[in-house]
């Protein structure tokens, strides 16, 4: 049995969900997300087993073949990160190094200095939203899990670190190797 899939989901208060068929939407203080599940992977609300107040999720599997089992924890991380995100949400954050590579804000979108001879430009796409704290420090937030991951991979594949120097835009924390240069 999947250890993950088999754990139950608690409903945090203000998170209303609708489960229909094939599709899960969850509703909360963050905004509203759904995502389509597979027909043959249960997705129902039971009390909690704790004897706690409120409602937890229970995701069930009908038989113990691979692509059941493989379904059974992917729709279970799936939902839990959906409650999660219209609860607090989702970040990462980002940092740009090299003279004279920063970003700033116009309204909701972000403009980047990256050593081209323009500047780049991103839109905030709905549900996204960005914060520069400081000139070299991005922050991207929202309630969708993938879509953050996405944008944020997008704002980093328009300079990717590169190995000689370091420069580039990379994911705070983020190790990169560093190569020896040419030897006179």
């Amino acid at each position: 049995m999947s250890r993950i899939g088999r754990q139950p989901i608690p409903i945090p208060a203000g998170v209303t969900i609708a489960i229909e068929p094939e599709l899960v939407t969850v509703n909360g203080p963050k905004g509203e997300l759904s995502e389509r599940v597979n027909r043959e992977i249960g997705v129902e609300r039971a009390p909690r087993r704790d004897g706690g107040d409120g409602e937890e999720v229970l995701v069930t599997r009908p038989t113990d073949r691979g692509e059941h089992r493989a379904l059974h924890g992917l729709t279970r991380t799936l939902v839990a990160n959906m409650i999660q995100g219209v609860t607090d949400g989702f970040e990462k954050r980002l940092e740009i190094q090299g003279v004279g590579y920063r970003a700033q804000l116009r309204g909701r979108d972000l403009e980047l200095a990256l050593g081209y001879s323009h500047a780049v430009p991103v839109k905030a796409p709905d549900g996204i939203e960005f914060e520069v704290p400081q000139p070299t420090r991005i922050v991207v937030r929202g309630a969708s899990k993938q879509q953050v991951g996405e944008v944020a991979a997008f704002i980093r594949k328009q300079r990717k670190p590169e190995p000689y120097k370091g420069k580039g835009i990379r994911y705070e924390g983020e190790y990169v190797a560093r190569k020896v240069g040419k030897r006179a």
